[in-house]
């Protein structure tokens, strides 16, 4: 009995708890940095296009767009969106934020092999996270357990995905800590800011990917039972 209540409910309950924390980490350190001024009053966008400049990408666009931390690089488009409180501010988070987004541009422009791989998989995650989803809920409700198992590999391409996003984000903050001090954008103190802020934000990505795998073991663990 312990054992299937531990299975069922307390995975999701370590899962909730691995997500809740993450995120209270980037707010917390958001919150922070983003009411600290950098010295130099230079805004995210201008950081961008500094980046950008000086590493032959002059034909990248930095450009404002909607939301709250909705800030990207798109490949396709070849283009930095950085959300308004970024493009605008001068803050250590908009310094932080702006500069790892044009990491990406970098990784683009030197055919970082895990962005290359990552770019390639958005079709095949895209596809198994709706049928994965309906996999498993028809799985369980009707109790077919081999579309069940389905389901579960469709679960595990999106893990794949989640695993290899880990090395793009954390060398994509690697070249934007590096680029913030080779062009003196800020000083040794703010980088200290940026840096924790940006391992703050990578550490998101380290919780869905262990969210991911708590959520897959207990599939398998329902899907054992039913076997």
């Amino acid at each position: 009995m312990y054992y299937y209540y531990f299975s069922h409910y307390g995975l999701i309950l370590l899962a909730l708890a691995i997500s809740l924390i993450a995120q209270g980490l980037i707010s917390i350190n958001y919150s922070k940095y983003k009411r600290i001024k950098n010295k130099k009053g230079i805004t995210g966008a201008e950081v961008a296009r500094e980046i950008l400049s000086k590493n032959g990408l002059d034909h990248v666009y930095v450009v404002e767009t909607g939301g709250h931390l909705t800030d990207h690089y798109d490949p396709r488009r070849k283009t930095v969106r950085l959300s308004s409180e970024i493009y605008n501010g001068v803050s250590i988070a908009a310094i932080a934020v702006a500069s790892h987004e044009c990491g990406h541009a970098l990784q683009d422009k030197n055919n970082y092999a895990f962005l290359r791989i990552r770019s390639m998989l958005i079709p095949l995650v895209n596809f198994s996270s709706y049928a994965g989803y309906l996999a498993v809920l028809i799985g369980i409700i009707f109790a077919y357990t081999n579309l069940l198992w389905i389901g579960i590999i469709l679960e595990c391409v999106i893990l794949l995905f989640q695993i290899i996003t880990l090395p793009v984000e954390f060398n994509a903050s690697s070249r934007a800590l590096k680029k913030i001090k080779e062009y003196n954008i800020v000083d040794n103190d703010e980088v200290r800011g940026a840096r924790k802020m940006l391992t703050a934000a990578a550490m998101t990505y380290v919780a869905s990917v262990l969210s991911a795998i708590l959520q897959i073991l207990r599939l398998v663990l329902i899907a054992r039972d039913r076997d």
